[in-house]
């Protein structure tokens, strides 16, 4: 059980995704500790920040904010003095370092990283290719993808690939079946191709649950291949065989979270294209003057 209970109040005049962020980047370090979360997002009036204050006064708790407008600032820092809160913004330090760096100041712009810029429609972008190329779907799209996933049904290529899409990645992915080839596309791919490994026991457990969802428990268990321990198995084992005899990276996602997971896609995908650029370059001549006269140097 817990042994205390605290209210953490997240006040930004934007989505609240980066306290949410730091929150639960700082709260998995602690145990035995039930924290209440007070999201208030979109706070940009002062209106909307007196039922702000408010809240925190009635459910008194420490204050994490990022508010761009000095007056609001001020006004939440005077409050939670008042109260005998902490508060904190977060950036503070963040920002502080990189205007001494960088020698400029910072705008006071709310929401900034959330403008509809072309990075924002590059995500977007991302989001319909990965609708139309999953679970291989639309292999002909492939020559379009930044990256393509492979691996046994169940192994969490679908919401890596979404994750990926958020970060502007397109990112295909392709079911690696029992006696089921690959499509054509991948025989040459011109983007990194990343196999998911899971192992026996944990891609069961996620097989049964998803049988239940889709109301299949009337299926024998102990005869489908699909649960099957030993052509579970050897569908794993083969499909290992098949992204190392092709070259291909591969990430054990068993014990990973989806983010993890995307991390080390992107982790390879640097890789992939760092070889890639430095073949090219040893390949390329060093005076190209002298291949035309017939003199390679």
């Amino acid at each position: 059980m817990p042994h205390r209970t605290v209210n953490l109040h997240l006040v930004s005049d934007s989505t609240g995704e980066t306290l949410n962020s730091i929150a639960r980047a700082t709260l998995a370090r602690f145990e035995d500790i039930r924290v209440i979360h007070h999201r208030w997002s979109l706070v940009r009036s002062r209106l909307q920040l007196d039922r702000v204050l408010e809240g925190i006064e009635h459910e008194p708790g420490p204050v994490l904010f990022t508010l761009v407008d000095r007056s609001l600032r001020h006004a939440l820092e005077e409050a939670c003095a008042r109260l005998n809160l902490a508060c904190l913004s977060p950036l503070d330090g963040v920002m502080d370092l990189l205007q001494s760096t960088i020698g400029a100041t910072a705008r006071e712009k709310r929401a900034a990283q959330h403008v509809m810029d072309a990075d924002y429609f590059r995500r977007i972008d991302a989001m319909h290719y990965v609708l139309s190329h999953d679970d291989g779907q639309g292999t002909a799209g492939i020559a379009e993808a930044d990256v393509c996933l492979v691996g046994v049904s169940r192994s969490s290529k679908t919401p890596t690939c979404f994750y990926l899409a958020n970060r502007g990645i397109k990112a295909a992915n392709v079911p690696i079946v029992p006696g089921a080839a690959l499509p054509p596309e991948l025989e040459s791919p011109p983007c990194p191709v990343v196999g998911l490994h899971i192992e026996v026991n944990a891609l069961i457990d996620i097989r049964r649950h998803r049988l239940r969802l889709i109301g299949a428990a009337g299926v024998r268990q102990d005869a489908n291949d699909y649960i099957d321990h030993e052509a579970v198995k050897s569908e794993i084992v083969a499909a290992r065989r098949l992204c190392t005899a092709r070259g291909w990276p591969v990430i054990d996602v068993t014990r990973r979270s989806i983010e993890e997971t995307a991390a080390t896609v992107l982790q390879l995908m640097e890789a992939w294209h760092a070889r890639r650029h430095l073949a090219e370059a040893r390949t390329e001549p060093s005076d190209p003057a002298a291949t035309v006269l017939g003199h390679p140097s």
